[in-house]
């Protein structure tokens, strides 16, 4: 009850502080000196406002960028654009583009992702810039602030280098330097992430806020540089961080029972997003699961189906079936409460442990340590109700985790669309399976309306 009413609080500051934050929704680079400066200033005056000011920014992704907002979120667009998903919708939805790979500069959704994510970096600098410069705020509370808004500038800018390619790495919430900062190569983007979750980690605290898990502590941080690491091929970092968060057994332990794995306290969950308004579950739920065939936008693909072992008990816990007699459907049940439960079951998870073991499976593989990473491998595979790994040999081993990856964490996030790209197989196994499928669709184009506003973000990627 306590931890409800300071949510409710929470959303309430956050509602007033919110438009503060979020000057323009056109385009980072046109951001101006908001008339209200000095109401901006007194938004971090004390803890309480500052925390609401974070919390508007949690609700934003959940709302606007990752989770939902008018496109279903990004779990929906990559399971479309990879391999996760069928498209079943009618023309002209949202959707289609991304399951066909036709994707244009002038897409309102390329657009909308760019816009509301630059935004919520935006609000992060704020964060950063209003906590350091308070009179207000005690010296000794400014760390976990200021980390957490380190912490979601480096997350967000994640997902835009993964998406876009080139992108500009945006520290300040002055519009003069905005409009002039061109464009950097994905390796100095991560450098400049590293660095922002190495600050973070200095300051975050080892505890949670709360029990609920909703604001990341230095386990997250770690997680997240145990990913960032790996996609650098930083094996030793990889491993070393993944290390941290796996042996904090005191937060921390795979939930053994397949059914209670996405519920809002299970053991395994690093960080997950609170539902706005008590007795909501998560909008996953409403996404993907349907009643009737066919599938109004979405199902999952018949590749991805028969991906998965025959003992799978993933197979038979997160996927639910739809049929007309004559036809089968299926549609991503790992999220099970798409209706207001009067009490939240399930929050949208952003970071789990199981990652965490797959993360450490590779960077050991890739380092030499084969029994190691099967170790890693097999604590998934047997929750799952599988044998261990038959893999032997370091090849063997990749292929398995990358298999492994896409049964365990299919309509999560994009997970399966990045591992297909850098593992470098998003030609081979999308050209058979894509009829819109080219090589250039590594990336996305760059928004066409960004191009026009600022030319430092030229050129446009290849192939658009």
């Amino acid at each position: 009850m306590k931890n409800i009413a300071k949510r409710r609080m929470a959303f309430l500051i956050a509602s007033i502080v919110g438009p503060i934050l979020f000057i323009s929704c056109e385009s980072f680079v046109e951001i101006e000196v908001p008339n209200s400066q000095l109401t901006a200033e007194n938004v971090f005056k004390d803890k309480a406002t500052a925390q609401a000011a974070l919390a508007n920014i949690y609700i934003k992704m959940q709302n606007n960028v990752l989770v939902t907002g008018n496109f279903n979120g990004i779990s929906n667009l990559l399971g479309n654009y990879a391999d996760d998903l069928n498209y079943y919708g009618i023309d002209g939805q949202r959707e289609e583009a991304f399951y066909k790979n036709v994707l244009l500069p002038s897409n309102s959704t390329i657009s909308e992702v760019w816009n509301n994510t630059y935004n919520l970096i935006y609000a992060s600098n704020a964060v950063i810039e209003g906590v350091t410069a308070s009179t207000g705020i005690p010296q000794n509370e400014k760390g976990q602030l200021i980390g957490e808004a380190l912490f979601l500038r480096a997350y967000l800018h994640f997902y835009l280098v993964n998406l876009y390619g080139n992108i500009p790495f945006v520290t300040t919430t002055d519009y003069r330097l905005n409009t002039t900062i061109a464009k950097k190569a994905p390796a100095e983007v991560y450098s400049l992430i590293i660095e922002d979750l190495i600050n973070a980690k200095l300051v975050m605290p080892d505890e949670y806020s709360s029990d609920e898990r909703v604001r990341p502590n230095k386990s997250v941080v770690e997680a997240l540089l145990a990913r960032i690491n790996l996609y650098n091929e930083n094996w030793n970092a990889a491993e070393a961080e993944a290390n941290l968060v796996i042996n904090n057994t005191s937060l921390y332990g795979l939930e053994e029972d397949i059914d209670k794995v996405f519920l809002k306290d299970s053991p395994g969950t690093l960080w997950q997003l609170m539902p706005q308004f008590a007795g909501n579950n998560t909008f996953e739920a409403q996404s993907f699961i349907f009643l009737t065939g066919p599938p109004p936008v979405s199902g999952l693909s018949s590749s991805l189906i028969e991906s998965f072992e025959p003992e799978d008990l993933r197979r038979d816990h997160w996927v639910g079936t739809v049929t007309d007699g004559l036809e089968t459907w299926y549609f991503a049940n790992k999220y099970k409460e798409n209706n207001n439960t009067g009490s939240s079951r399930e929050y949208s998870i952003l970071f789990r442990l199981e990652e965490i073991y797959l993360i450490r499976a590779e960077a050991r593989t890739h380092l030499g340590n084969i029994s190691g990473a099967k170790e890693d491998l097999n604590k998934i595979r047997h929750r799952a109700g599988l044998t261990d790994a038959s893999a032997g040999t370091q090849s063997e081993l990749l292929k398995a985790i990358l298999k492994e990856r896409q049964v365990e964490f299919f309509t999560e996030l994009g997970h399966r669309w990045f591992d297909l790209k850098r593992f470098g197989v998003a030609d081979q196994v999308l050209e058979t399976r894509k009829m819109g499928w080219n090589s250039t669709d590594i990336l996305w184009p760059l928004p066409q309306s960004e191009l026009l506003l600022n030319r430092n973000l030229l050129p446009q990627n290849p192939g658009y």
